[in-house]
């Protein structure tokens, strides 16, 4: 499929809220996010029954000429399969009408991305950890959402009403000003829509193509550094040598005594037993929920705070310098798993990034294994331990005495002029004076884990083909696969 791309000057937005649907209503969105669920797992199971055929009949000994079809994963493949299904599969004939057709493409889009991912992750053209192959998404685990893209999509005129198709018109809990503006001056198009179900609300995220000019940093020439840390979240040095310091919220510690309270309240309660088939009591269901309530005010102080710390750097300096954290390997700490996870270090990158571009700011990545903390920032020279507990830094060269995590934000400030324009990866260009990198620093980090062995507990474990087209989906399977 042709990825889209926006006009000259546009933007592609998402503009997310939050809505107040009425009991039918609810019901209505349930039943959407319930169809697709059961297309995706329609779609899982059409396709991986040729693989298990396949392998049944190869242990019987039947030549490669005579196996079962494979069965594509292209989504052309699986509408029209679906579409001559649903109308006599006992699973969908009976009420299939009741929601929209986007509905069942939402989950049959899905599915043929997981078959994507799943294979180029085999053939080793996808980046990350291994995908696994996709299986059926439990009722009681997976998360609701839909989306449409054709159909009656719009925001009406009061600003406090979106209309979608079958769902019909819904009330939101905030006013739509903002996109309902840019729509009405013809500044902004909705090309889709996504209900969701997230944080005990439901939410209809629009994506938009927007026209928005470029705005300028308030200090292009500046350049900053941060260093994320868990006792202080962000130390900010610029090239001015100013240094500000973000205190670090900790949201979840402040609602730790709250929520112990509440999952005492839970434990006592009678809750649901998947082995006995016991079902929740009406005071666990209450109980429960004020939980959640306690989780979803943490999460979304969290995001706000992120989202305020981040538009405003990324509102003020022109080039901004951060860390390749390992986050992942940093959670693997059980002393600091909960303080990461709550400081939000890879959600602060991450928003820097898409930010940065609406502003012309400039995000540089320091290498993963420059050492500014160890880095004495005014002569140059590099400690060879600094442990975790020393929260000062003296230099045995020249003296310097200063914070350790100032230290290391003046350094990265300092990065910004040393890199190349283009890499986007600071601390190991050809340019910048080498430095000696103690310990071993200098490694990579492998980037792929070796291949395990696979048992025969699953079809999905086995060894998939090079695919014959470049792109991941909308193109149909021309030749036989091998999947072991």
């Amino acid at each position: 499929m042709k990825k889209f791309r926006p006009q000259p000057g546009f933007v592609v937005q998402a503009y997310r809220f939050a809505l107040d649907p009425n009991a039918s209503q609810e019901a209505a969105l349930r039943s959407h996010c319930g169809a697709a669920r059961a297309a995706y797992n329609w779609a899982v199971g059409w396709v991986t029954a040729s693989w298990w055929q396949r392998r049944a009949e190869e242990s019987y000994g039947i030549s490669e000429a005579k196996l079962t079809q494979w069965r594509p994963w292209s989504l052309p493949a699986l509408r029209k399969a679906f579409n001559e299904a649903k109308k006599t599969d006992p699973r969908f004939a009976a009420w299939w009408e009741e929601n929209s057709k986007e509905a069942y493409s939402t989950g049959l889009t899905n599915a043929s991305s997981a078959f994507d991912n799943y294979a180029k992750s085999k053939n080793g053209k996808r980046k990350g950890r291994r995908t696994g192959a996709p299986r059926f998404k439990p009722k009681r685990k997976a998360r609701l959402a839909c989306r449409f893209t054709t159909g009656t999509i719009r925001v009406d005129t009061d600003a406090r009403h979106v209309t979608l198709p079958r769902l019909g018109t819904l009330r939101t809990h905030e006013p739509t000003v903002k996109l309902l503006t840019r729509v009405q001056a013809g500044t902004a198009r909705i090309l889709s829509a996504t209900v969701r179900h997230e944080r005990g609300r439901w939410f209809a995220s629009f994506q938009v193509e927007v026209k928005r000019d470029l705005v300028k940093v308030a200090r292009p020439d500046a350049a900053v550094g941060i260093d994320l840390g868990v006792k202080t979240l962000a130390v900010m040095a610029d090239s001015m040598g100013e240094i500000r310091t973000v205190p670090n919220p900790r949201h979840l510690d402040a609602a730790l005594k709250q929520l112990r309270r509440t999952s005492r309240t839970v434990s006592r309660r009678q809750g649901p037993d998947r082995r006995t088939g016991q079902k929740p009591s009406r005071r666990w269901e209450k109980a429960n929920a004020a939980r959640n309530r306690v989780h979803h005010r943490v999460a979304n102080l969290r995001a706000d705070a992120l989202h305020k710390l981040t538009s405003a750097v990324a509102a003020e300096y022109g080039t901004v310098v951060v860390e390749d954290l390992n986050v992942a390997g940093m959670l693997r700490n059980p002393r600091l798993a909960r303080h990461i996870a709550d400081a939000g270090f890879g959600e602060i990158r991450r928003r820097l990034t898409y930010k940065a571009q609406r502003n012309g700011c400039r995000i540089v990545a320091a290498n993963r294994w420059f050492p500014s903390s160890k880095t004495c920032s005014g002569c140059g020279a590099v400690k060879a331990k600094l442990p975790l507990h020393v929260r000062t830094y003296e230099c045995g060269a020249c003296g310097l005495v200063i914070d350790r995590d100032d230290n290391a934000a003046l350094n990265l400030a300092a990065l910004a002029a040393a890199c190349v324009t283009g890499t986007g990866v600071a601390g190991d260009q050809d340019t910048a004076p080498a430095v000696p990198k103690p310990r071993g620093a200098d490694q990579k980090t492998r980037a792929t884990r070796p291949r395990r062995k696979t048992g025969t507990g699953r079809a999905g474990g086995a060894t998939l083909p090079h695919q014959r087209q470049t792109e991941s989906r909308d193109r149909p399977q021309a030749e036989a696969l091998t999947l072991w």
